[in-house]
């Protein structure tokens, strides 16, 4: 059997373990230390807008607490993009409060700003008006933030802004992560870069920051004793885990380069299969970091094969590939909330499939892909 090509796995840059080891050498392996905020400070100057950035253990406390510095309690509605992965969407019911999920539009398969501002009005004059708008870069492809944005504005609803797939994207040249209110970043095991496990807070104000970090480390107030006002979380990033983020961000733009040509790759690919639709950006404000590269089968195209066909092939082969997010208005939990728009997301869902992406595949790897999918639509 040949090697395993995964969907995304880690790729070190080089300098990680460096950083590391200054850790251990100089023995701060708590949640604080020098790594921490350095990570914190490369992340702020690489996202060249006048913010400030909380390095915490996951993406998902990341939107927990941006959606408690927007003050969202329980009771409240906070509207939330579909087609998203569920820790979008759970932070939400930690808070008691009420999702309400929102359908896709084609060109982004984002946040549908149509389907979103007919969800306000009518929510409005059921008399609950959203907290909140959580607005997802899908894959790494930037929402129409315009359009979003002008939505928002005009109601007055703050925008928590999902960036856990989309650092290195860009819209209008503006870096993903800095359009919302509240920023929020993922350095999991699988995103274009990785701190083992991990995620940061992205804010417009230090105070905003400074709040985000006193809720992360147990709210403890500036007493010599240890004393609590607020209820607090064991959410900040440990010193270890930032200096593999402070290596990992050496290799982000290459990364990102990587990934953008893995997506070339598979588009000269399917120039000759009329069946397959890549997800490409619909123009030039869009820059993708193309986190993951993904299609949508045509079944009437494709004489009757489907994209699980495709992917139990792929498996055969021992590569991996992964159906797109289940919309969260389809799951299970999340069955009994409302939602707004039409079958744009199921559809992506039952057509859709992401493909091997990773910043760390080779020539080898691509003949391999290409081969199998040759093999699978002739």
């Amino acid at each position: 059997m040949q090697n395993k090509i995964w969907l995304s796995s880690p790729h070190m840059g080089g300098n990680e373990q460096k950083f590391v080891k200054e850790a251990f050498d100089t023995n701060w392996i708590a949640p604080l230390g020098p790594n921490v905020e350095g990570f914190e400070r490369d992340i702020q100057s690489y996202l060249q807008q006048d913010v400030y950035v909380g390095a915490l253990n996951s993406g998902t406390a990341a939107i927990h607490l941006g959606l408690i510095l927007l003050g969202v309690k329980a009771g409240d509605e906070v509207i939330c993009q579909s087609m998203t992965f569920s820790a979008s969407a759970n932070p939400i019911r930690y808070l008691g409060a009420t999702p309400v999920f929102i359908d896709s539009e084609k060109e982004t398969w984002n946040l549908c700003p149509i389907a979103l501002e007919e969800a306000i009005k009518d929510r409005i004059a059921k008399g609950n008006k959203p907290k909140a708008i959580i607005a997802v870069h899908l894959y790494g492809m930037p929402y129409q933030v315009g359009s979003i944005h002008a939505v928002a504005d005009q109601y007055e609803i703050p925008v928590l802004e999902d960036s856990a797939d989309a650092l290195g994207s860009a819209y209008k040249g503006n870096k993903c992560g800095t359009f919302g209110a509240i920023g929020v970043l993922s350095f999991n095991g699988n995103k274009i870069i990785t701190t083992s496990g991990g995620g940061a807070l992205v804010a417009h104000s230090k105070e905003r920051k400074d709040k985000a970090v006193f809720l992360s480390t147990q709210a403890r107030d500036a007493a010599p004793h240890y004393q609590h006002s607020e209820i607090g979380y064991n959410y900040r990033m440990s010193n270890i885990c930032a200096g593999i983020g402070r290596g990992q961000m050496e290799v982000l733009d290459q990364h990102v380069g990587y990934r953008r040509a893995m997506n070339a790759f598979y588009k000269q690919l399917f120039a000759t299969i009329p069946a397959v639709t890549l997800f490409e950006e619909p123009n030039g404000d869009y820059h993708s970091n193309h986190w993951l590269s993904a299609i949508t089968i045509d079944p009437e195209k494709a004489n009757g094969k489907t994209a699980e066909q495709l992917r139990l092939h792929l498996e055969k082969t021992n590569i991996e590939s992964r159906p797109l997010w289940k919309p969260m208005h389809l799951q299970p939990v999340f069955a009994s909330f409302p939602y707004y728009g039409g079958t744009t997301a199921e559809k992506l869902f039952e057509n859709g499939l992401c493909l091997p992406s990773g910043s760390n595949l080779n020539q080898d790897d691509r003949n391999r892909i290409k081969e199998a999918i040759q093999q699978f639509f002739s």
